[in-house]
């Protein structure tokens, strides 16, 4: 029996009320950004860098956390216990290393280079790539990879209104695209960030709210335990049933978080680096909320439908969802429906404004310009360009969706290890390496790429192929660019700004004032 099967018309009601007000507020967030979002490139695709830390905290989270966070964890430990929260503990450290090692460098240094917008754009003036091809290159990989990843939240939209409405997948899946589409596309980066933060907060509201009554009900703490054990007691155990091979593979997600363009754009964002911290510390608090909220669910679901075994659902992913349609008045379980739109759509929007900048700053600036037939061009017309972008995007991605495939399901897997490997050590050696070079990064890009893509095919070990692709693309791009390097007086001062920077409280521009920047292309 679905989950739409099983509930009355009448709760029915009351869910569509709940998703229909969660839809009119994020299109109402869109349009207050759309307001106040300058008609310039910097305002449209980065918010001009007006990010306070909290904004940036929950919209770096609610950007990663997609639907997995609430149906797909909470299946998996339903299923077979802790030893399954190895991912999210990996993905703490991971997201906690990023924003203390990656957040504040970056932040400084993609103003210091250029007051770069993009990931590509910033590896282009830090290695001074005048050939212009490893912008090109990295530009390309995000647009093409994104569109999947952006096609497969569709896909997830469009099967969630069929499980949990009974509506029409196609049908389903085009509202969720629309209206993501819409807000994004009005509201561009802040649009973006704004609704993430509303979703954010929806996520985590949720999360912990079904384990908490579900507690409760089942008699408290206590209660909750031995219900677990009386099902399984190795379900309590983080190490039973796990090899040390399959504990290492699945908090090497982790890893991927240096990598990810849609979540590390939200450091670039930041009023100033020193407030890199102060996020970290929210967004870490989130995550680590949002962690037990889906352990403390699976654990309830194991306690609760062992009790009560006729209302135990058919897939183990949809455990989030029957608990809140037993737990709650209809209408707060249609608001907890609308927490998993949100962990959806939230991810869309971030990748859509990849996706745009990208296409408009990346590709089609570079091609203008070598024409000419940039020249002249106002930064409205680009805004609009910007914008074209995330129609012709969202409309890409939909088409591919119409007709779902397990092809563009499984990228979403390679797409996180793909970009980790390809990105992820580029981006932490030109942070903190001086000597990385454009051929150097180019090479470590291609390579790591590469290598996830063949030993997620190829390699019969049970090992994430995140692992050998990090390592092969450190490799990759420290021996080419030892090769290639050539001292730069101009990079280095760049770099010793950037780090300068990174350590100083201050905004760049009262920087600039009381350091010394000669040379320093800014």
């Amino acid at each position: 029996m679905s989950l739409a099967s099983s509930i009355a018309s009448g709760d029915k009601t009351f869910q569509y009320v709940a998703v229909i007000l969660y839809f009119a507020a994020m299109l109402g967030i869109g349009y207050y950004a759309y307001t106040k979002t300058k008609n310039d490139l910097d305002g449209y695709m980065l918010a001009d860098r007006g990010l306070k830390p909290w904004i940036a905290a929950l919209s770096a989270g609610a950007s990663d956390m997609s639907g997995w966070l609430l149906m797909g964890l909470p299946g998996a430990m339903y299923l077979s216990g802790l030893s399954e929260a190895w991912i999210m503990i990996g993905l703490l450290v991971g997201a906690w290393a990023n924003w203390r090692l990656t957040a504040p460098r970056l932040r400084a240094y993609t103003e210091v280079a250029g007051d770069a917008i993009t990931i590509p754009s910033f590896f282009e003036t830090r290695l001074r790539d005048n050939s212009r091809i490893l912008r090109i290159t990295c530009g390309v990989i995000i647009l093409v990879f994104f569109t999947f990843y952006v096609s497969s939240g569709m896909v997830a939209s469009g099967k969630f209104f069929d499980s949990a409405f009974g509506v029409n997948y196609t049908v389903g899946m085009l509202i969720v695209a629309g209206i993501t589409m819409l807000y994004t596309l009005f509201g561009g980066f802040l649009g973006a960030s704004l609704t993430d933060v509303a979703q954010g907060v929806l996520v985590v509201i949720a999360l912990l709210a079904v384990p908490i009554i579900g507690i409760i009900n089942l008699g408290g703490v206590g209660a909750t335990v031995d219900g677990v054990r009386s099902v399984d007691a190795d379900h309590l155990s983080f190490f039973a049933g796990s090899s040390a091979i399959a504990i290492i593979s699945a908090a090497a997600w982790g890893l991927g978080y240096f990598g990810q363009p849609h979540i590390i754009v939200r450091f670039m964002a930041l009023r100033t680096p020193g407030e890199a911290g102060t996020a970290r510390r929210i967004g870490i608090a989130w995550m680590f909320a949002c962690a037990l909220g889906a352990v403390g669910t699976a654990l309830v679901g194991i306690a609760y439908f062992a009790k009560h075994p006729a209302d135990k659902p058919a897939d183990a992913e949809t455990v989030f969802l029957a608990l809140s349609q037993i737990l709650f008045h209809p209408f707060i379980a249609g608001l907890v429906l609308a927490a998993v739109l949100a962990a959806i759509m939230s991810t869309i929007s971030s990748q859509l404004i990849v996706c745009s900048s990208a296409l408009v700053e990346d590709l089609y600036k570079l091609v203008s310009e070598k024409t000419g037939r940039g020249t002249g061009l106002s930064d409205m017309t680009y805004v609009r360009l910007g914008r074209l972008g995330v129609l012709g995007i969202a409309v890409i991605a939909a088409l591919l969706a119409l007709s779902p495939s397990n092809s563009i399901l499984d990228l979403v897997a390679f797409a996180w290890a793909g970009f980790g490997s390809a990105f992820g050590p580029a981006i932490v050696l030109s942070l903190y390496w001086r000597r990385l070079t454009t051929w150097g990064a180019l090479a470590g890009i291609v390579v790591g790429a590469v290598v996830a893509y063949a030993w997620d095919k190829l390699a019969s070990a049970d090992v994430y192929e995140i692992i050998p692709g990090v390592i092969a693309s450190f490799i990759a791009a420290i021996v080419v660019s030892l090769i290639t390097y050539k001292p730069n007086p101009e990079i280095d001062a760049e770099f010793d700004a950037a780090k300068a920077l990174a350590a100083s409280r201050a905004p760049f521009e009262e920087f600039k004032g009381d350091s010394d920047m000669k040379g320093v292309s800014a």
